[in-house]
């Protein structure tokens, strides 16, 4: 099992400008995607990941570079898994767990609840639109060349609504991250810690990594 250790950054926090979030995320440690757990899906994009919490929300960036990126699905809790997207899995208790999935228009969706997907609640629209997601899309290159564009994730802590999170700090939760793309022309699903399972499946909170705030 991985363990991350998320800081704190006493700079920024939710109402901060887009600005601030940049810098102060750009001075944070980058982290790899870098496991591929199922052979029939070997492609990999160039991913890596920035974390940190505020006194008030938590903040993540992701850089990606991949030959393909598909931008389809522009409602809130739509299947955005399908479009290039990037996710992330939050357990405060080892059972139960938050998947919050977002495409690269900054689309969200997320849902909480645990491994039967049958009794997994998807959040109010309202609720998942409190994250601040600010995407960047690069210019779209030539034939065979991979595309880049990040995303920058605000997630005040009432996102987290069946908790009262009032401070991240201290606190050993359980998470993974991820980066899919279930229609894209080269379908993928890499991941932060690895995963043993026959066919690709995030919801394995048994294979999430430790994720330790400071």
């Amino acid at each position: 099992m991985k363990q991350l250790v998320i800081p704190f950054l006493e700079a920024v926090d939710y109402s901060s400008s887009a600005r601030r979030l940049w810098e102060a995320s750009a001075t944070l440690m980058a982290n790899k995607l870098d496991e591929v757990p199922w052979p029939s899906f070997p492609y990999k994009p160039l991913v890596q990941f920035r974390a940190a919490h505020t006194i008030d929300s938590l903040l993540l960036v992701y850089d990606v570079s991949e030959k393909h990126v598909k931008g389809v699905y522009r409602n809130t809790n739509d299947p955005v898994y399908r479009d290039s997207c990037v996710e992330f899995f939050l357990s405060f208790d080892g059972t139960n767990y938050y998947n919050l999935e977002f495409n690269c228009l900054g689309v969200g969706l997320i849902a909480y609840g645990g491994t039967d997907k049958g009794m997994r609640r998807l959040l109010p629209n309202a609720t998942v639109e409190k994250v601040r997601a600010i995407s960047e899309l690069g210019a779209v290159r030539g034939k065979g060349a991979d595309n880049q564009w990040r995303l920058l994730l605000n997630i005040p802590f009432t996102v987290f609504d069946a908790h009262a999170v009032d401070s991240l700090a201290g606190r050993r939760c359980h998470g993974n991250f991820y980066k899919c793309g279930d229609d894209l022309p080269i379908p993928h699903f890499i991941a932060w810690n690895g995963i043993d399972s026959p066919t690709p499946n995030f919801h394995l909170p048994e294979f999430f990594g430790e994720l330790l705030f400071l």
